[in-house]
């Protein structure tokens, strides 16, 4: 398990291709780039500063990866994310989960973004024409992170 959070750009090709290097029960690798947009809530967005509390952030986003890891087969994940002044289009966070099943992969990839939207902290604050404003967090990630929630409640009655 690889997680980095730092200011310096990756590339998120080279990082999946180490997931799979020298293993062969590597069936899978998926993976998920986000990338800061040019507009958000209807106003153009000249740029994104991305904070967090050193130590704390790495620790949530650890135990964010070992319930992945409990819920599916994972051989490895990396998780890079960003902080600092970004600007439209340059990459903010990259997860890569490898797994002998694609299935695995991709539900493990899905859930950690979404625990990250959600329980990871970061504070985000977008430059507008109308000024600086922080980003609120959005209902629609509160409910993709509560569904993995019900999922694992139905598994467990199922």
């Amino acid at each position: 398990m690889r997680i980095v959070v730092q200011r310096e750009d990756f590339d998120a090709g080279a990082e999946a291709r180490a997931l799979a290097l020298g293993r062969p029960e590597v069936g899978a690798v998926a993976s998920f780039v986000g990338l800061v947009r040019g507009a958000s809530e209807g106003a153009a967005v000249g740029a994104m500063t991305l904070e967090h509390y050193p130590g704390m952030t790495e620790k949530a986003i650890a135990a964010i990866v070992d319930e992945a890891k409990r819920r599916w087969q994972v051989i490895d994940c990396t998780v890079i994310h960003r902080v600092g002044e970004l600007y439209p289009g340059e990459q903010i966070v990259l997860v890569a989960v490898a797994s002998s099943h694609r299935g695995d992969a991709f539900a493990a990839c899905e859930l950690i973004m979404d625990y990250l939207k959600t329980r990871a902290p970061f504070w985000k604050k977008e430059q507008t024409p109308q000024g600086a404003r922080w980003v609120e967090a959005r209902a629609s990630d509160d409910r993709a992170a509560e569904r993995w929630e019900e999922f694992a409640q139905a598994k467990k009655l199922g």
